[in-house]
């Protein structure tokens, strides 16, 4: 059974009428928008179309203010036949195929009538490029005084009250001159002639480590100084492992300082008895070094800063001192041997400059010492008295013991303190915090405090 629903031309709008209809229009499209002229349709079709509200000519009403908007610009077709895909396409082709009026879906975001007309009429503003900002000048010269040049005298005040701490080890067989020495390197009795032994007596031996203190005034500035005797280092038949209490020493004064830098209430100073410099004092043989001088410094070299001395030169002619020295400077290179100055410390050019020539020309110091003064051309200087004269121990020409003071406390003792804080005692210090697990050492105060909380 099938009915014509041909609409009656009475029911359509004239052409010349202003008013329009909205929905599909008259002509019916078919699949993929291809017109096709009305025909009859099944009862099926029919059914379809009143379920939906009947045809649009049924629902004529009142034209509704349309908001005018500009065509879109459609992309350029592609060549070729295009193909559509999904499931959409295929219900919205099989539903046309039926006749009833249907819409594509779309292949984009579905976008109102005004935000399409606001896209197309409002351009989206373009980000502009950033530029990078030019470092501003800072302008050298200053409209004033400022007084930014007084803080080396502010912190040479503070420095001058509480003055400073500076501990120096000497390590070395017995007979060598290492008390000796360091009394003619601070021009005092700070080795252990000062301990109350009477100088008829001979020096006694030390048996075990000991450290020594004196207060040191020189122009208003104070300096505590430690002097760490080393018990006769390789004065037994067997030297096997002998540098283990020396090192185990050393360890222990990082452990102090790393209890007391990690209590809760700690000091506002700590006492500060790490090793900063060791004097190594090598055999005046000309020939060598023994392989206990290469053993101790290899193991010590990595926790303290070892300087290296030819002691009693005054033994040597001038030129197996150059020979011995330059013999003694390659088997520390070949052995794989650092000693202070180390190359990778050196901070900036004129550093590197000047520590390079200390360590090809000056390293291993070549020294005599003494605590004698003599009379010599009018003037008392400490020197060594020989039948052939008297050997000057400030005088170059003589021996290096000017070069390894002004080394020592002129010009290199704020390094040494910052070397043996920031890499032999930072060393340390991760190193045992890594065998503790990340947590600071325990201490009886620490663990006192601990048990009260809990």
């Amino acid at each position: 059974m099938e009915e014509d629903v041909t609409p009656h031309r009475s029911r359509l709008p004239t052409l010349g009428s202003p008013r329009r209809i909205p929905g599909p229009s008259s002509r019916r499209d078919g699949p993929l928008g291809i017109p096709t002229t009305p025909t009859k349709r099944s009862c099926f079709s029919v059914t379809l179309c009143r379920a939906a509200g009947g045809p649009p000519w049924d629902r004529l009403r009142g034209p509704a203010p349309v908001t005018p908007v500009p065509p879109r610009p459609r992309p350029a077709a592609a060549e070729g036949p295009q193909r559509h895909d999904g499931p959409g396409w295929a219900e919205a082709a099989s539903v046309a195929k039926m006749g009833v009026p249907c819409s594509l879906p779309r292949s984009g975001p579905v976008e109102t009538k005004n935000e399409a007309a606001m896209s197309e009429l409002v351009p989206e503003p373009r980000q502009k490029p950033v530029v990078p900002m030019k470092p501003m000048g800072i302008n050298a010269n200053l409209l004033g005084y400022i007084g930014i040049d007084t803080i080396i005298e502010q912190m040479r005040k503070k420095t001058m009250k509480t003055g400073f701490d500076f501990n120096i080890m000497v390590v070395g067989q017995s007979g060598l001159g290492k008390s000796t020495l360091v009394n003619t390197l601070f021009k005092s009795q700070v080795s252990r002639k000062s301990s109350g032994w009477n100088r008829e007596e001979k020096i006694p031996k030390t048996v075990e480590i000991k450290a020594i203190g004196h207060v040191i005034e020189e122009g208003g500035v104070k300096m505590k100084l430690t002097v760490i005797d080393t018990p006769g280092f390789g004065d037994q038949i067997n030297n096997e492992n002998c540098w283990e209490p020396i090192e185990k020493y050393i360890n222990e004064q990082y452990e102090k300082f790393l209890k007391e830098e990690v209590n809760i209430a700690r000091k506002k100073r700590i006492p500060d008895t790490r090793v900063h410099c060791c004097l190594y004092f090598i055999s005046p043989t000309g020939h060598s070094l023994r392989p206990l001088d290469l053993e101790f410094m290899k193991h010590l070299s990595k926790v303290v800063n070892i300087i290296p001395v030819i002691a009693k030169a005054d033994t040597m002619t001038l030129e197996e001192k150059t020979e011995f020295k330059q013999r003694v400077r390659k088997e520390l290179e070949v052995n794989g041997i650092e000693f202070y100055p180390q190359k990778e410390f050196d901070e900036d050019l004129e550093d590197k400059t000047e520590n390079d020539k200390i360590r090809q020309e000056s390293m291993p110091f070549a020294v005599v010492g003494s605590d004698k003064e003599y009379q010599v051309n009018g003037k008392r200087v400490l020197g060594r008295k020989t039948p052939w004269g008297i050997i000057e121990v400030e005088n170059l020409t003589h021996c290096e013991f000017a070069l390894l003071r002004d080394f020592v406390i002129r010009t290199h003792l704020q390094d040494l303190k910052e070397v043996t804080h920031n890499i032999h005692y930072e060393t340390y210090r991760a190193k045992r915090l890594n065998d503790n697990g990340g947590l600071p050492p325990m201490t009886v105060e620490t663990e006192e405090n601990h048990e009260s909380n809990l």
